[in-house]
């Protein structure tokens, strides 16, 4: 079994069978943008399926970080749709169509807006906004939100274990942090220890050329492998005003890390249209036994089960983009759209991917990439499990969990 094709699937589909706003936004939820909202959506979008794409496969093949791509991204504004006063359905809907056309992009630039842009903007001091937001808005600058460490992942809030010394004015702060995204490129680190004096745990702004950082990156992942994960070891002094003011224990962060929950539901949303796409794409332009691949029975249900849960997806990321609005979105609300959201495109994945049958194995035709890619939608941010029992405690008052 072998190939040539280095582009996307859909790339040499003839122009009537190619992806349409009908066969990726099922539910239109584009039309409740507003008219100028709509015009930058359509044109993130064309500048993302026509550029982006389909120069995302061999950097995601060889783990490495498409730079070029990034004074692009932030001509259109994808550095600062959480400060730039977009409505929370666009935010969703640009994230959507980054993870349609990569999902480890779409990794970056979420957590980039979310945790970086989000923390510093809510959290930070006068001097660490004027330093750090207007380069991070245009991407001149990448953040590294420096929370998980080696032996803590979902425990991480009682168990963070990075510790930070206040001494003579200045700051100590010592400790190892794992799966950090963008931890060997990023400008600056937003790293979480717990304070020798009262065990809270606060935030600190790390320039990463401070003597001390150090990150390696983590290869040999089966999925965002254009993501630059690291280990993060850090032993550095800082000033006091390193400290983030607005952070002084854990509590601080939820509010942004219940957001940056929901907005993985968006990169569900958005990986199923890239895999309806490529299996439909791919099933119109596939002749077996003299016919299209989208004449037999079963492939078209398979189509139809991927539409089912890309529709399912939308709608619940629709509504709770509405109650993000309002102010109303809660931990439960957000567990319950991450897990049950990276679920359905776990499913569709694999439907998507036997619909290319041997094509399917192969990065270059997409389906096994974005399933991959999906693998890890399931488990970060809080994993699935993680997640149900969230929405489990909610819903009993009783945890099952520490």
């Amino acid at each position: 079994m072998t190939t040539t094709q280095t582009t996307p699937a859909t790339a040499g589909t003839p122009a009537a069978n190619r992806p349409t706003e009908e066969h990726t936004d099922l539910l239109e939820l584009a039309r409740h943008l507003s008219s100028a909202e709509r015009q930058r959506l359509d044109r993130i979008s064309e500048h993302l399926q026509q550029t982006v794409r389909p120069a995302a496969i061999e950097p995601w093949n060889a783990e490495e970080f498409p730079h070029h791509l990034l004074p692009g991204l932030a001509e259109l504004g994808l550095g600062e749709t959480f400060a730039d006063g977009s409505s929370p359905l666009f935010q969703g809907l640009a994230h959507c169509a980054l993870a349609r056309a990569d999902v480890s992009l779409s990794a970056l630039l979420g957590i980039h807006n979310e945790l970086i842009v989000g923390t510093i903007q809510k959290l930070g001091s006068e001097q660490q906004k004027q330093t750090w937001l207007p380069k991070l808005r245009r991407l001149e600058a990448l953040g590294a939100f420096c929370l998980t460490e080696p032996e803590h992942g979902s425990d991480i809030a009682g168990g963070l274990a990075t510790s930070a010394t206040l001494e003579h004015g200045q700051w100590r702060i010592r400790g190892s942090k794992r799966w950090i995204g963008a931890g060997t490129i990023a400008d600056i680190a937003l790293v979480w220890a717990r304070d020798t004096a009262d065990q809270q745990i606060r935030g600190f702004v790390v320039p990463t050329d401070t003597p001390g950082y150090r990150a390696s990156k983590i290869s040999h992942k089966t999925g965002l492998r254009i993501m630059q994960n690291a280990d993060v070891d850090i032993d550095v002094t800082l000033p006091e005003s390193a400290a983030l003011p607005g952070a002084t224990s854990f509590s601080a962060t939820n509010e942004l890390l219940m957001s940056s929950r929901a907005w993985v539901g968006w990169q569900a949303v958005g990986a199923q249209q890239a895999l309806l796409d490529i299996a439909r794409g791919y099933a119109l332009q596939r002749e077996q036994f003299g016919a299209p691949l989208a004449s037999f029975q079963l492939i078209q249900a398979g189509l139809a089960t991927v539409a089912g849960n890309l529709a399912v997806s939308t709608a619940l990321m629709g509504e709770l983009s509405r109650l993000q609005e309002e102010g109303r979105l809660t931990m439960l609300r957000a567990s319950l759209a991450k897990a049950t959201l990276t679920r359905l495109a776990r499913e569709s994945a694999a439907t998507a991917r036997e619909i290319l049958g041997g094509n399917g194995i192969l990065s270059t035709h997409e389906a096994a990439k974005v399933a991959a890619d999906v693998e890890a939608l399931y488990t970060y941010e809080g994993t699935h499990t993680i997640n149900m029992l969230i929405a489990g405690r909610d819903l009993t008052g009783t945890s099952a969990f520490v």
